[in-house]
């Protein structure tokens, strides 16, 4: 591969951010902007909506961008994920995006195939590789439970380094405004393995009420998704996180986060108290998580 983008400007053009009001994304565009950098946050909300279903504005999405922040909803591993990757990459890459970085999940084939795929354009690309998201305790799948005092999942006591969020965002936003990040893979994790049994212990001291991480058996928990009517797409997802991705082969720690912004990440413990403090895992008055 020939290196066409180091003389880049990473302040010139837009940079489009895409899942730009998910949990990563809305926090990479806030940190963009808060720097000056004129910023496209694509969604299905925004206008021009942006459907990752739906290719016919990708063109017009990408009207004088020249750096993206790539967020695939809802996980890299979808079947059918690689070539919609592909095609989007390459597109981009016609239209003169001279800068990739792409969120990517650990352990997940699937995902490193669209690595994969960013890895091969004639760009300056970086790769997000990261593990669960504490923000899922939170502004995600299983605030419910914390509020139910029960998280009910099919996890075993396989450790997992959560990593906030906000690591993520600051990880990514250097990447795509600096120098000294282009063909770097950071693999970003928080910094202490925790079972789901030691987070929910976390978040009861935090949050002042006992939250027990009550393990589900496989077959009550896919009935329950059933159930709830969720998309084809989230049933299969949450099934390969629990089956195979959560499995041991990410109980390790990496120094993404520290070799990117020369910091520590965010302790659980901390994001814990954090999250209390604004009263977000209140029984009684529920506010945003930011």
């Amino acid at each position: 591969m020939t290196n066409t983008a180091n003389n880049i400007n990473k302040t010139e053009g837009i940079t489009l951010v895409l899942g730009g009001t998910g949990k990563t994304g809305r926090r990479v565009a806030e940190r963009l902007q808060a720097r000056g950098i004129e910023t496209r946050i694509a969604s299905r909300s925004a206008t021009p909506s942006f459907d990752w279903n739906d290719q016919s504005n990708w063109v017009d999405i990408l009207e004088g961008v020249t750096a993206v922040y790539i967020s695939y909803a809802p996980d890299l591993a979808i079947p059918g994920a690689t070539d919609t990757i592909r095609h989007f990459v390459n597109l981009a890459e016609s239209r003169g995006v001279g800068r990739m970085v792409l969120l990517s999940g650990r352990g997940e084939e699937e995902a490193q195939a669209c690595e994969q795929i960013v890895q091969s354009t004639d760009t300056e690309w970086t790769i997000v590789r990261a593990s669960w998201f504490m923000q899922n305790f939170s502004e995600g799948e299983f605030l419910g439970m914390v509020l139910d005092d029960a998280i009910t999942l099919p996890a075993s006591d396989t450790p997992e380094p959560f990593i906030d969020v906000n690591d993520i965002a600051d990880v990514a936003v250097a990447a795509l405004t600096e120098e000294g990040h282009a063909y770097e893979i950071y693999e970003v994790t928080g910094p202490r393995l925790l079972t789901f049994s030691d987070a929910a212990h976390e978040i009861s001291e935090a949050a002042g009420h006992d939250v027990q991480f009550i393990p589900l058996p496989r077959d009550d928990f896919n009935q329950a998704i059933s159930e709830s009517g969720a998309p084809a797409d989230i049933a299969w997802l949450l099934n390969y996180l629990f089956e195979t991705v959560l499995d041991g082969r990410n109980a390790n720690i990496c120094d993404g986060v520290e070799r990117a912004l020369g910091r520590k990440p965010v302790d659980f413990r901390d994001y814990a108290n954090r999250i209390a403090a604004r009263g977000v895992w209140n029984t009684d008055k529920q506010e945003d998580a930011t």
